[in-house]
């Protein structure tokens, strides 16, 4: 964790999983709070997890300052949203990559964030899957159409991400990028600073 943060993570994202929703069971809300204890930067918590609203008090409490729920399991999404938005922190959606775009239509101008997953959730150490750029400019898109005056969700991208594709997905829109096995699957600092430094210097279209 503190790799990360010297290295210069902008956010700590911590992924929950409950093994009904994926097939994976990792953290709940004590690592929340056991993180809070020893950082300050904002803490991204993705809640892969059925029945996501009856977590949304204790993480918040834990300490997290975002909470991003999946519209696959979320079938009152806006409710949901807007009860986020009421607790104080960033309402954040995820969407699967076999789940279309449009199923976001309700709450593009609700959100704080959107998460476009690059692989199917669950387990780490996935390759990125290409069809995901296109993905992300369609969501860019859909963000830079909203009316004048509407605030406008980041555009997260997770799953896959190294210093390899870091500049596509930048290119293709995406503001947040969010790495696990490209972060700690070496050093944290040294891998960091390769995945920002290939993100703020994108190469050529198309690569």
């Amino acid at each position: 964790m503190s790799a990360a943060e010297e290295g210069g993570a902008d956010w700590i994202h911590v992924d929950v999983m409950d093994g009904q929703f994926v097939p994976n069971l990792t953290f709940g809300a004590d690592v929340i709070r056991a993180v809070r204890r020893v950082t300050a930067l904002p803490i991204d918590a993705h809640l892969m997890v059925v029945r996501p609203e009856q977590y949304f008090d204790e993480y918040v409490e834990a300490g997290a300052t975002g909470i991003t729920i999946h519209v696959e399991a979320a079938p009152h999404l806006h409710r949901q949203i807007q009860r986020l938005g009421e607790l104080g922190v960033v309402p954040g959606v995820a969407v699967n990559p076999g789940t279309p775009l449009a199923a976001l239509d309700a709450i593009w101008e609700v959100a704080g964030l959107v998460l476009v997953m690059s692989v199917n959730p669950g387990w780490a150490g996935q390759a990125f899957l290409p069809a995901s750029l296109e993905r992300l400019r369609t969501a860019r898109a859909r963000i830079e159409g909203l009316p004048a005056g509407s605030s406008r969700p980041w555009l997260q991208v997770d799953g896959g991400i190294t210093a390899g594709n870091a500049a596509a997905a930048v290119r293709a829109g995406a503001d947040v990028l969010v790495s696990g096995s490209g972060v700690y699957g070496g050093d944290p600092g040294s891998r960091i600073e390769a995945i920002r430094a290939a993100a703020e210097q994108p190469g050529p279209s198309g690569t």
